[in-house]
This record gives structure tokens, C-alpha cells and sequence, in this order.
């Protein structure tokens, strides 16, 4: 079983990421809160609930691709999960269509 089907916890890790806390979940998966051990910052990890599928890496290419001020970088990339800059200061940062809760409407 793939880690995106496996229940996250505070505490667990993902690679160098350690889950601190959930913000919200979505029809593709869920996002967390974590630290990144080898430097030291906060991200936001999105993992998804099929893993790496065509949709989720067609979004990491996506993101990658962007750079605007209200859309969150993406850092680093696992076998089921984005690793994003995090911002405390609202969901208007995350990917386009996407808010801390989920798909926007």
C-alpha cells in the first residue's frame, strides 16, 4: 500500500517531511502542514489519494511552471505528494482551483 492511501498523522514523515498538521482535504487528497528537516522551513505537503497519477503530475508541472505572487511554489516533488511553500496568511496561494479546504466552486 502506497503511502497516499495510509492515514497521516502528526508526527509521521514523508521523506525529510515531518507532518505537523492538517489543513484541509479535497477530492484528490489531502494537505498537511510540515517541516522540512534539511532546511529547516515549513511547507505544505499535498498528498494524493491515487498517487501519482496523470492529473496530479500534469499539476506539479503546472505550478512549476507558474510564478505570480498568489500562486504557492512547489519545492519538491515524491512518489505521491507535492511538497509546497507554505503561507500562514490565507488559502489564496495555493494552486489554481485550489483552496486549503479542497477544489475551489
Amino acid at each position: 500500500m502506497g503511502e497516499a492511501n495510509m492515514s497521516l498523522s502528526s508526527g509521521d514523515r514523508l521523506g525529510p517531511y515531518q507532518i505537523v498538521s492538517p489543513l484541509g482535504e479535497g477530492g484528490m487528497g489531502s494537505v498537511w502542514r510540515a517541516r522540512d528537516s534539511r532546511l529547516d522551513r515549513t511547507v505544505a505537503i499535498k498528498v494524493s489519494k491515487a498517487g501519482l497519477d496523470d492529473r496530479f503530475e500534469r499539476e506539479a508541472r503546472a505550478v512549476a511552471a507558474l510564478n505570480h505572487p498568489h500562486i504557492c511554489q512547489l519545492y519538491d516533488i515524491g512518489p505521491d505528494y507535492l511538497v509546497m511553500e507554505y503561507d500562514a496568511t490565507g488559502p489564496d496561494r495555493f494552486p489554481i482551483g485550489e483552496t486549503a479546504l479542497g477544489p475551489s466552486s
